[in-house]
């Protein structure tokens, strides 16, 4: 089992999850734990990128945050848990471009967007510890 640190995962996966699927990628090396981020839009960053980085079965990709089902499914969810009354409507809102923005302005408009944050957090942070479980990585939360 590898360890890799709690921020460097954190900041990975945010990296990842904040452009569309496959656009921004990062890896954890299963050897060190070091994380490496490479970006289709912008391949200049500072650090070596390892040759085998696309090769090796020694790097492990950081999933998107629609693969551990928190995009659209866990908005749905906390409308579900938080707001029933308003699913449908929310849910037609995903069905369209610029549903995130439609969907905090109507939290925002019941006073729930500081929950909705809240709810996101804790969500992201236990689907990261589940999926580092399952792949062998100990989370250093230091």
């Amino acid at each position: 089992m590898v360890a890799v640190k709690h921020d460097d995962l954190s900041m990975a996966f945010d990296f990842v999850s904040f452009a569309a699927p496959m656009e921004h990628n990062a890896y954890v090396s299963l050897d060190t734990g070091k994380v490496y981020l490479t970006s289709d839009a912008n391949d200049a960053f500072d650090e070596e990128i390892p040759d085998d980085l696309d090769t090796s079965d020694r790097y492990l990709a950081i999933p998107h945050k629609n693969e551990l089902g928190l995009g659209r499914s866990l908005a749905l969810r906390f409308v579900a848990q938080e707001l029933p009354a308003c699913y449908d409507q929310i849910e037609g809102f995903f069905r369209r471009q610029g549903a995130y923005a439609r969907f905090k302005d109507l939290l925002e408009r019941k006073g729930m967007l500081e929950l909705w944050y809240s709810f996101e957090a804790d969500s992201v942070e236990r689907a990261l510890r589940q999926w580092s479980a399952e792949n062998g990585l100990e989370i250093l939360d230091s």
